[in-house]
């Protein structure tokens, strides 16, 4: 998805602090491999510019280890879900290898706050923003920037480095999150956020 009409939906503009921000990395995995490759660039530069900020980088994987824990997914897509252990459930290996063991965090809903120790891992880190790039745009994204809007996180949200289902959906979110929700931001405002440089 091209990220040039984002703008039209921005009603407010903000920096990232890079002291109190954390980069959230959604459920980037060989499951979502064929959406996620239109971004794939993208969501690695911007993993590259948040280690050289020394942000912290949180990976999310989502995953069901049995039916106790499908929730209303197993119905919703009739139990076509991403099983840990299968190749599907492994992050795609170019982000993969940018990830450190500790900084995979297991997820099995569509908020990356649900069930998880997300919140606490960012509260021992004294994260007060929160920079959201992956998959889905419009469900997994979506969902953990709206929950972390209402835990009290300041929000980014990446027009270029999220990938959606659809290009209507995509479009929705993007207007939901900046009127609601979170900052919009791309590759190149991001660098010049952290750093006061163009991307070259």
């Amino acid at each position: 998805m091209a990220s040039s009409s984002y703008k039209k939906y921005e009603i407010r503009k903000r920096d990232p602090n890079p002291k109190t921000t954390a980069l959230l990395v959604i459920d980037m995995q060989n499951y979502f491999a064929s959406m996620a490759k239109p971004i794939l660039s993208n969501a690695i530069t911007t993993i590259n510019l948040c280690r050289e900020a020394s942000i912290p980088i949180f990976f999310t994987r989502h995953c069901h280890k049995s039916p106790a824990d499908y929730g209303m997914l197993g119905e919703w897509w009739d139990n076509d879900l991403i099983f840990d252990g299968t190749v599907d459930s492994e992050l795609i290996p170019e982000i993969g290898r940018l990830s450190k063991p500790d900084e995979v965090v297991e997820k099995n809903t569509y908020s990356a706050f649900e069930n998880t120790r997300l919140h606490e891992m960012l509260m021992e880190k004294k994260v007060e923003e929160v920079i959201i790039t992956g998959v889905v745009t419009n469900q997994c994204c979506e969902t953990t920037a709206r929950a972390a809007f209402v835990k009290g996180y300041r929000v980014f949200f990446s027009t270029d480095a999220t990938a959606p289902s659809d290009s209507e959906l995509y479009e929705a979110t993007l207007k939901n999150m900046a009127y609601g929700f979170a900052y919009l931001v791309d590759c190149k405002r991001l660098q010049q956020g952290l750093f006061g440089k163009g991307m070259k």
